[in-house]
């Protein structure tokens, strides 16, 4: 069984200039914040405020950060209090997916209990591949983004291989590579399907290792499919798309971790969208605006809330 290794992953985006890329948070125009306790004991720069920098998950710290199934059972438990952070087992992740597609084609099309793909993709529900590139597919408190690529079992660490990946991201690229013959339409589609799929997350390192999942993901299906690694420009172009797709925010206040709506955006904060007051404001230091994501469609930025609109 080989296992995962996101330090090795974090050394390669790191030698190709992308690491620092994919640590920036769109809403604060800073970095993605640590947002766990579970790194206090290395000093105040682990707190739960503070940025994750480069310099501080690299060198001579670069085992910090891991996937789910190489930390400490110790921290696996205190998390899963503290957060309500579990994991999904792959057949699960397969299963629901499947639900998703069984929406757009029929059954005999989809993946199967083992994750093992079928035959070729066949619409014939009046849908083209290109819509289906297209849709758009969110993975809400994604952790790793299991449901979103399928690069390992979250379980056990065990890397998956290509050809048996089941994520919602895994089955677009499987699409665009079935119905594509040239390396630059390839691309050009596959930038589609990264800019139609979302998720969020509120610890930083899942966070991380989750924009990690979806950058190796990118890499390996163009090695896989060309024998080439993507154009430098194209990776920094996915590297923005991960940055603005997979972003962090508290779900309930709409913000970043730790943080409540500012005043004017009061009205668009969860607990009034259901109707209800939501909870008094603190000082203004403890207020953020809501989180932004990106409208790739219309071109523009927006908050969350607006895009459930």
């Amino acid at each position: 069984m080989i296992l995962i290794n996101i330090q090795d992953d974090i050394i390669k985006l790191q030698s190709m200039g992308l690491l620092d890329k994919i640590l920036v948070d769109r809403t604060t125009q800073k970095n993605i914040m640590w947002a766990t306790d579970a790194y206090d004991y290395l000093g105040n720069a682990y707190s739960r405020n503070e940025q994750i920098l480069s310099s501080l998950i690299t060198n001579e710290n670069i085992g910090i950060i891991k996937s789910r199934a190489r930390k400490a059972f110790e921290q696996q438990s205190k998390r899963t209090r503290q957060r309500a952070e579990v994991f999904t087992p792959l057949w699960v992740c397969n299963l629901m997916n499947n639900s998703v597609d069984d929406q757009w084609f029929g059954r005999n099309n989809v993946f199967n209990i083992d994750g093992i793909p079928t035959n070729q993709v066949v619409f014939d529900n009046g849908l083209s591949w290109e819509e289906y590139v297209y849709s758009k597919r969110l993975e809400i408190t994604c952790g790793e983004a299991p449901y979103l690529v399928s690069r390992y079992d979250v379980a056990t660490g065990e890397i998956i291989s290509i050809t048996d990946r089941i994520g919602m991201l895994d089955r677009k690229i499987r699409v665009v590579t079935e119905n594509t013959n040239t390396y630059e339409d390839w691309i050009a589609w596959v930038i589609k399907a990264f800019q139609s799929t979302y998720g969020y997350e509120f610890q930083g390192d899942n966070l991380l290792i989750a924009r990690v999942n979806l950058m190796m993901t990118f890499i390996e299906y163009c090695e896989n499919t060309w024998h080439r690694m993507p154009d430098i420009k194209d990776l920094r172009t996915v590297a923005k798309i991960i940055t603005w797709n997979i972003w962090q925010m508290d779900g309930i206040t709409g913000t970043i971790p730790f943080k409540k709506a500012k005043e004017q955006d009061k009205q668009l904060d969860f607990f009034s969208l259901m109707g209800m007051d939501s909870e008094p404001h603190e000082s203004e230091e403890n207020t953020q605006p809501l989180c932004r994501i990106f409208d790739w469609r219309s071109n523009k930025s927006l908050t969350f809330w607006e895009k459930e609109e």
